[in-house]
């Protein structure tokens, strides 16, 4: 059973949120209140946490940059009454997992929330398996969920960082744009392909030192992305 911590000040959407997440078994506590949700946010665990933008007395931008914090990292979906693709950037750059603009339907929600889940609970599969990817100067902390190039961490953003781990833990293997929604977003974001060159975009800009000559995440021509080879990267 999945804990999920609701922050939503609008209280007909808060009822509405905690029917449907009831109903796929989860356990829902409910705060309506920007600081007190940031309180119990971090001296609680939950699995999730669905948190509003506008909230009285903290907003959940400033919210969402203090779980970060944490050395606990907990899944954040975003909620926003506004369309402005500056706030969804600026939410995900902060550290959301991933956001729904209000009014939203209900299959989009519960969606999104079991593709959060999975991507979670694969993420801690591979935890058990392998806690280090080393790859020249870039060192992944699958455990911690960091990563480090030169010994100097790098922040990334949990999208940045599962696309990162997805593509060092099968170095040579090209994905398609596709196939990366389809993975890290958990299910398909039709004609969305431009969020996958959003985000290796800004990956390469945080790891690469040279972006005409990339060191670490290359393109195969016509097909999508992969991470290049050990071998090569060593030879770099």
């Amino acid at each position: 059973m999945k804990n999920v911590l609701v922050i939503e000040d609008d209280k007909t959407i808060s009822d509405l949120i905690n029917i449907h997440l009831k109903d796929m078994g989860c356990t829902v506590t409910r705060v309506y209140d920007g600081k007190d949700g940031l309180k119990d946010a971090v001296n609680n665990n939950y699995d999730l946490i669905v948190l509003d933008i506008m909230l009285p007395n903290l907003d959940g931008l400033e919210i969402c940059k203090e779980l970060r914090k944490q050395e606990n990292y907990t899944p954040v979906l975003m909620l926003t009454a506004k369309s402005e693709e500056f706030d969804k950037v600026l939410g995900l750059e902060l550290g959301a997992d991933d956001y729904l603009t209000k009014p939203f339907a209900v299959r989009e929600l519960t969606a999104r929330v079991k593709a959060i889940f999975r991507r979670i609970e694969a993420l801690q599969k591979d935890q058990g398996e392998k806690d280090d990817i080393t790859a020249g100067d870039l060192l992944i902390d699958v455990a911690k969920r960091r990563v480090s190039l030169q010994g100097e961490r790098i922040e990334l953003t949990p999208k940045e960082f599962e696309l990162l781990h997805l593509l060092a833990s099968h170095p040579g293997k090209t994905y398609t744009r596709e196939q990366l929604l389809s993975i890290l977003w958990g299910y398909s974001y039709n004609g969305y392909e431009h969020t996958v060159n959003s985000h290796i975009n800004r990956l390469r800009g945080k790891i690469e030192t040279d972006l005409s000559n990339p060191k670490y995440i290359l393109t195969t021509w016509g097909v999508g992305y992969r991470f290049n080879d050990l071998e090569d990267i060593t030879k770099l």
